[in-house]
């Protein structure tokens, strides 16, 4: 029973951590965005320096990703209303990191157990539970990826009006929050895109491995 249940337990945070660190790619990987200021033309478009441009990113990604941070926008100007919105998303945020963090301690205390004899290998018939679980995950960047493919533009309001619903403060006006002229929707798509690849890569890559396992058992 014990065995069985840490098998649960296992298979479930492997799938949230898959899930959360790909999330985290484009949240805490900066480059990332720094890439898409001359490749989105941002500067010309928006009107700022390429340095008031990354001053502006920095300061919101440090308010979503570090506690006490105050919220900033650099040179550009921003609402009251903009400013509660990434409030809401910095909950978000927080969120997304906490369930990496629980689920990468779950995992390695799960596998120095099993190193030290004290449970057995997590699997669930001939695969290891994190196969199911990469199973799992490919699932969902395949679905979303499907809808996002047909009309990204409804993909993301819907994806708004379901994560902020009773709430129109993410509708921004680019004259009373600037930052919005540097944060267009293809790099949103691009986000995805990221998250999307990452899931894929590393539940494949999972898939493989336990493929490869199995049949050098059956060789063996």
């Amino acid at each position: 029973m014990k065995n069985k249940l840490c098998s649960i337990l296992f298979s479930v945070a492997v799938f949230f951590f898959i899930i959360a660190f790909s999330i985290g790619l484009p949240i805490y990987f900066r480059p990332f965005y720094y890439a898409h200021i001359d490749a989105l033309d941002l500067v010309e478009k928006s009107g700022f320096t390429k340095a008031e441009i990354k001053e502006a990113y920095n300061e919101v990604i440090g308010y979503l990703t570090i506690s006490g941070k105050e919220f900033g926008t650099g040179v550009m100007c921003h609402s009251e209303s903009g400013a509660s919105h990434f409030a809401d998303c910095k909950m978000l945020f927080d969120l997304n990191a906490s369930v990496l963090v629980i689920s990468a301690i779950i995992i390695i205390a799960l596998l120095v157990l099993y190193k030290q004899g004290k449970i057995e290998r997590p699997r669930i018939g001939k695969f290891s539970s994190e196969f199911y679980s990469a199973v799992a995950a490919i699932v969902l960047p395949v679905v979303l990826g499907g809808l996002v493919s047909i009309d990204f533009n409804k993909a993301f309001w819907i994806f708004h009006k379901i994560l902020f619903r009773g709430n129109d403060n993410w509708l921004f006006d680019p004259l009373t929050d600037q930052i919005i002229e540097v944060l267009p929707q293809t790099f949103f798509m691009n986000c995805a895109i990221l998250i999307a690849c990452s899931v894929l890569v590393i539940s494949l890559g999972i898939i493989v491995k336990e493929i490869v396992v199995l049949n050098k058992t059956r060789r063996g």
